[in-house]
């Protein structure tokens, strides 16, 4: 079965086959072209920046940082911008045009599939992977025209799906041979083995690069993620009517009653006046965050993750040895197979 209409490995300038996810007010060039020095893609969400003037200027950022990066010898992996495509979003198309003009590589499409949009990042060479939580979500970017798709499962931080990446990803294997990204509490190299043997071809990973040095996010963030672990992670779409994933103690510090918070049914918020200028201090994570216990560079952490990577390829490939050259059994019979 064919799997992609392109490499995968960009000309074998991505390393290991993951994607910094992008991240609202946390991501930034800075963490983006760190983390393509050293073999990661990099990401930033266009709604970062406050307006189309600062958008451009990390995107000239970004040109200038790559040029830098291949005049000191290194061939960066390439950077990705997430773009909220969604009618609602009057910026999108001035933000496309931008992307269109610096010829970014990779476009992370979210809420919304209109096949204009895919067009003309195919127009210039780019490639357009789309935030999917379900089969349908899939079917409709599928046929909209989208490169690939980012199934972004139960468990991802911030805005996020509901579903087991199992059910997931193999309801939407059995619809295309698209590539796929995983996302969904990936923490780890061995992480990323893990979701490619479950038939994904590229991995997200947000929450473990939020306290990087290069991130935008507070001390107060970086600081709440340190000893929370996954029970710490309250689903919800009661604060802006999108389910997503919150840290409950961020939650009850901004003044919000966790009990109102989870009786809230889907489709209603808490009342705006409660939550409006409090979310500087509410803080999102996926569920991965109890792999969250230290501050690092970005490159520190990429390289990490690649050495886990490397390691858990091989020691995978040596239980498989294992089980091929399984010893007969003493009795003479056989054993049973698997």
């Amino acid at each position: 079965m064919r799997r992609a209409a392109f490499d995968l490995t960009f000309g074998g300038r991505l390393r290991i086959p993951l994607i910094a996810a992008p991240m609202f007010l946390v991501s930034s060039p800075r963490m983006a072209l760190a983390a393509c020095s050293r073999g990661v893609m990099g990401s930033f969400p266009a709604h970062s920046t406050r307006t189309r003037e600062v958008f451009a200027d990390w995107l000239d950022q970004m040109s200038r940082g790559m040029r830098d990066l291949r005049d000191r010898g290194i061939d960066p992996a390439p950077y990705a911008v997430n773009l909220v495509v969604h009618r609602t979003n009057e910026r999108y198309p001035g933000d496309l045009e931008l992307c269109i003009r610096h010829e970014v590589s990779v476009i992370l499409t979210s809420k919304g599939a209109p096949e204009d949009v895919f067009r003309q990042i195919h127009d210039y060479g780019g490639i357009a992977f789309h935030d999917i939580a379900s089969r349908r979500h899939a079917e409709k970017a599928i046929e909209a025209g989208a490169d690939g798709l980012i199934a972004v499962c139960g468990g991802a931080g911030g805005h996020c799906g509901t579903l087991n990446p199992f059910a997931l990803l193999n309801e939407v294997r059995e619809i295309t041979d698209k590539p796929i990204v995983l996302a969904g509490s990936l923490s780890t190299g061995r992480d990323i083995v893990a979701a490619l043997a479950m038939g994904a071809d590229l991995a997200y990973m947000g929450t473990r690069f939020i306290p990087v040095r290069e991130s935008l996010a507070s001390e107060d963030y970086r600081g709440a993620l340190f000893g929370a672990t996954a029970k710490d992670v309250l689903f919800t779409t009661a604060l802006d009517g999108f389910p997503a994933n919150f840290l409950a103690p961020s939650l009850e510090a901004a003044g919000l009653d966790l009990d109102e918070v989870r009786a809230t049914p889907p489709g209603q918020m808490v009342e705006r006046s409660k939550a409006r200028g409090r979310y500087k201090r509410i803080f999102s994570a996926g569920q991965g965050v109890g792999m969250v216990n230290e501050t690092q560079t970005t490159a520190e952490l990429c390289d990490e993750l690649i050495a886990q990577y490397e390691e858990a390829l091989t020691a995978v490939r040596g239980r498989l040895d294992e089980r091929s050259t399984v010893p007969p059994r003493e009795d003479g019979q056989q054993w049973m197979s698997a």
